[in-house]
């Protein structure tokens, strides 16, 4: 064993920080006088709120509680051995902190040799293991059960995955080679690379059962008590567990073939994590399982030295610690209480925001529109959205009544918001319409609410320039689909006060958005880089290159959708409106596109059609086309577009439209779903050059969403 220790020594020394999750054994008579039994328990000594993970001395402590189970079981002393969880929490796998202070291809070898050192001492012992999944179990934490002989998992488990696809890695302690040989290859193609590639979904403990992971499921009240009346009956041989035939033939290449369409579909060849991973579970067919630890060492090394994974990191770091404490909030303590919201409109946009408000504050929310109609339409979205989580059982009757109660709708400005907190508009986004709608609030609301606005590209100053008091006028710009997108764009007119500012921060935490400050600027952040982005899309297209060639230059991107599908969700007017609106702020860089004006004028809601179950280019779209003759190879649309956008961050990094680069990719990933592998934006354009040629400088100091020199 002395090996494992000394690999673990050297790399606990190049991680002093860790905290180190403790493996406590103890021991106990198990029921039905099933003999005794060795019980490890997984605790770093916090909360639930920080959970336990596998750091270098981490897994030296569970080295060592392995060494004393060993020879107990040995010796004859125990009948099994146990490994589970502190409440709430079983353990999430490596600590990654560590991970991205790795220079050196070694110390990440050691990393995955380290772990699966470790784990496989679990299925070598004398006695049957058991893993009792009593919490969230991710990563290595899902990893060291998989190692145990059985398992049993709690219903009220929250959350059960293996994330590390997601991050730009491969499950390599175990995870690749043992899942596919226990549930097949096609389950866990589901749980390693699509659950993953889909914003990292969860599994909760009745369906970790269902795929088979888990031998037993119990409720989480008594869930280990039942846990282990249920061992003591396997030891027993009172429940024998049996587990399906695994297919190894055609339905294991099959599954791995549907894995690389999912991985194709989602990140288009651009991060190689998802590929690595699949290549291990097409290879474990044969039930080698050294052969796969092997090759999840070799595969978790390359990654771990590779940018695509600090990439994901910084992206991961950036959603779970920066977008907590937003740069340039003002003091918490400034914020004021609000306890009613007034909502302008009654529209989809408008009723939207009613409910997230309603559902999050739990505070009377009022509509207000021009006729009872629209009025009566709002509020019925809002109750109707209301019935479904009720349906879903997400909300019981009690408070499905209490929600529907604190929603109401009046005509009267002056009756619905004159003991408003704060009031948000969200009107036609045209800039007269916006201030006489904020005049009429002023006059009416008291003196103290905030005068929030949905606009998406307007002049926050403009817009309060003539109400007595446009210090309490704020930017609160949402992303639709509004229940979906975290994003909130929180932009500081240029009389905007700290109170009102602190308030709208405050707001925004309570609806669980990652706000972002933002100047008034044009269009902000998301739509600003998504309009040049667009923008030089359609130029490209309108100078002569094909459509296909056009979207197609952008794969390796990895965006959720091609532009074109993108704005066919704007919607090609609003994308119009917005060209337009940064044509006359910035006429040098944004151009409005003839064809896209033709496009709108003749009514079409995008350029496809989808007769075939997919998009194909719209006759009738194309029949309206005026091209140039200037056709560029799919590499040449691509250097143009990045450079585009690349010249766009740094021109509004220039101006201070958000405190620093991160911020933007906060932004993108959050408002946008830009791929998380990439890190959002400037890592890419980091890595790919494009940043250094348009702007002679990186936007992040090497090290950052990069491997450390």
């Amino acid at each position: 064993m002395s090996n494992v220790a000394e690999l673990l020594k050297g790399a606990a020394a190049l991680f002093p920080d860790e905290v180190v999750t403790e493996a406590h054994v103890r021991h106990f008579d198990l029921p039905l006088g099933a003999g005794r039994f060795a019980l490890i328990t997984l605790d770093n000594g916090f909360d639930h709120t920080k959970p336990n993970t596998f750091g270098p001395q981490s897994l030296a402590k569970l080295d060592a509680a392995i060494d004393q189970v060993e020879r107990e079981a040995a010796a004859g002393e125990i009948v099994g051995v146990g490994v589970t969880g502190k409440p709430f929490i079983f353990a999430v796998g490596a600590d990654l902190k560590g991970v991205e202070a790795l220079k050196d291809r070694d110390h990440a070898v050691a990393i995955g040799k380290g772990g699966h050192d470790v784990f496989k001492r679990l299925a070598t012992l004398a006695v049957p293991t058991f893993a009792y999944y009593n919490g969230a179990a991710m990563g290595g934490g899902v990893e060291v059960g998989l190692h145990c002989r059985y398992r049993t998992v709690s219903a009220a488990l929250p959350a059960f995955s293996l994330p590390e696809v997601f991050l730009g890695l491969v499950p390599g302690w175990g995870g690749c080679t043992l899942l596919p040989n226990l549930i097949g290859a096609d389950k866990a193609v589901s749980v390693i690379i699509e659950n993953s590639l889909s914003q990292n979904r969860q599994l909760k403990g009745k369906q970790v059962f269902e795929l088979g992971i888990a031998d037993a499921l119990f409720e989480g009240a008594d869930f280990l008590e039942q846990s282990l009346v249920w061992t003591a009956a396997v030891l027993k041989g009172e429940i024998v567990v049996d587990r399906p035939e695994i297919d190894r033939g055609e339905g294991w290449d099959k599954a791995v073939e549907r894995g690389r369409f999912v991985a194709d579909s989602k990140v288009h060849g651009a991060a190689p994590a998802a590929y690595r991973a699949l290549q291990i579970i097409a290879d474990a067919k044969n039930g080698d399982l050294q052969a796969g630890y092997d090759a999840e060492d070799e595969a978790l090394a390359d990654l771990i030295m590779g940018d695509e994974l600090r990439s994901g990191l910084y992206a991961f770091n950036l959603v779970q610690k920066r977008a907590k404490r937003p740069a340039g909030a003002p003091d918490k303590s400034l914020a004021r209480p609000v306890t009613k919201v007034g909502v302008v409109g009654a529209g989809l946009m408008a009723s939207q925001l009613a409910l997230l408000f309603l559902r999050r504050l739990e505070v009377p929310v009022v509509l207000t529109d021009i006729d009872q109609a629209r009025i009566d339409k709002g509020v019925g979205y809002v109750h109707a959205e209301i019935d479904k989580l009720l349906g879903k059982g997400r909300i019981n009757q009690d408070k499905a009544n209490r929600l529907k109660a604190l929603v109401t709708g009046v005509l009267d400005k002056a009756e619905g918001f004159s003991d408003a907190d704060f009031v948000i508009e969200a009107v036609f986004e045209e800039m007269g319409v916006k201030q006489q709608v904020f005049a009429e609030v002023e006059a009416v609301a008291p003196a103290h609410a905030i005068l929030a606005t949905n606009t998406s590209s307007l002049s926050i100053t403009e817009m309060a320039s003539k109400l007595k008091n446009p210090e309490r006028v704020v930017g609160f710009h949402f992303f639709n689909p509004v229940a979906v997108l975290p994003l909130l764009e929180i932009v500081r007119g240029e009389r905007t006060d700290d109170a009102s500012l602190a308030t709208a921060f405050a707001v925004a935490r309570k609806l669980k958005k990652t706000a972002v400050l933002v100047k008034d600027a044009p269009a902000f952040v998301v739509n600003r880089i998504l309009t040049r982005f667009m923008g030089e899309v359609q130029n490209v297209i309108d100078e002569g290159t094909p459509v296909a060639v056009a979207e197609k230059a952008v794969e390796p991107l990895g965006l959720p959708m091609s532009p074109l599908v993108l704005l066919e969700l704007v919607g090609p007017a609003i994308g119009l409106h917005v060209s337009e609106t940064l044509h006359r702020a910035f006429p040098d860089r944004f151009t409005v596109s003839a064809n896209l004006k033709r496009v709108v004028e003749a009514g079409k809601r995008g350029f496809y059609v989808y007769d075939s179950g997919k998009p194909e280019l719209d006759p009738e779209v194309a029949a309206l086309l005026q091209q140039g003759d200037a056709v560029l190879t799919e590499e040449q649309v691509r250097e143009r577009v990045l450079g585009a956008v690349a010249q766009e961050i740094g021109l509004m990094l220039d101006e201070g439209v958000v405190a620093e680069a991160q911020d933007i990719d906060l932004c993108l990933i959050t408002g946008a779903g830009w791929p998380f592998h990439l890190g959002g934006i400037t890592p890419y354009l980091d890595r790919e050059g494009v940043a250094e040629r348009v702007n002679g400088k990186r936007f992040l100091a090497p090290g950052v969403a990069s491997v450390p020199a």
